[in-house]
């Protein structure tokens, strides 16, 4: 017994009549009653009482009809779901991003544009430092990062975006003394105790720019993973913060943001995502995140 029986037989059930059944489904009559009569020796009883002038199922046929109707109303809602997974409007797309990659609006911006065309996917949305990140890409745990750039990002098999380039700025308390400057040279960070974030390879090119520039008049006071502890000490007057242009929407009373004139210690984000991507949703989520920020 296949699908195309059972919509032969319902064809003939509705209309009550081979003939127009056989003209609805574009088929010649006797091809349609060689179907119906091969499907009744199938199950074994006839499913019509057949008159001169019309066919009447019998309890037989009025029971085959509700279970040919629930079948194929199941294989058409398979048909469309499968569909829509394979089109990615459903599924699952797990994205991971460093603390201060919401900021630049540019992860808003890709998750906003696919939850508006996909509303169906699910969005799961972790924040992780960066070389997790790598890691769990490249494990399978997590299909897209979004990080600082890296100068050790293993590139075999992975597809590695440049999202945008942003000034650093210094975040510091109102009540320090630099706080009334319009914008800082790198040299009057000299000495200043500094706030930066934890270890991980892009912090650590911002560590060794800074080395070279001050030299063993470097500083660092605090190291955080965290933005807004970062921006917490930075507020206390623990020390001068160094973070991305973005982070100056973020106010916190008693800190202040200036920008720091020095291009070499510009912050760059990444996207980074798996080269071969198995998952519609995901490759879903590429397609439409490779456009530019809404």
């Amino acid at each position: 017994m296949e699908l195309r029986h059972l919509r032969y037989f319902l064809a003939v059930a509705e209309e009550g009549h081979f003939g127009r059944a056989a003209k609805r489904l574009n088929i010649v009559q006797p091809a349609l009653s060689m179907q119906i009569k091969a499907l009744e020796e199938e199950l074994g009883g006839p499913l019509f009482v057949r008159t001169s002038r019309r066919v009447v199922l019998t309890d037989a046929g009025r029971l085959m009809q509700a279970e040919a109707q629930r079948t194929l109303a199941q294989a058409e809602h398979a048909r469309l779901t499968v569909g829509r997974a394979m089109r990615g409007e459903t599924g699952r797309v797990r994205v991971g991003f460093a603390g201060n990659a919401i900021f630049s609006g540019q992860l808003t911006a890709d998750l906003r544009r696919f939850h508006q065309a996909y509303p169906d996917a699910v969005l799961v949305i972790h924040e992780f430092a960066p070389q997790q990140q790598l890691a769990a890409i490249a494990s399978g745990q997590l299909d897209i990062g979004y990080l600082p750039e890296t100068s050790d990002i293993d590139t075999a098999g992975m597809v590695v975006q440049r999202l945008g380039q942003w000034e650093m700025f210094v975040a510091l308390h109102d009540g320090h003394p630099l706080a009334a400057k319009s914008s800082l040279r790198v040299e009057m960070l000299a000495a200043q105790p500094l706030i930066l974030y934890e270890a991980h390879d892009g912090e650590e090119q911002l560590f060794l720019k800074l080395s070279q520039k001050l030299g063993d008049h470097l500083h660092v006071a605090h190291r955080s993973g965290s933005t807004l502890s970062v921006l917490a000490m930075a507020a206390t007057g623990l020390g001068l913060a160094l973070v991305p242009a973005p982070l100056q929407q973020v106010a916190i009373p008693g800190l202040v943001y200036r920008r720091l004139e020095d291009e070499e210690l510009n912050a760059n984000l990444m996207r980074v995502c798996r080269e071969q991507e198995p998952n519609p949703a995901v490759a879903a989520y590429l397609s439409l995140a490779v456009m530019p920020p809404v």
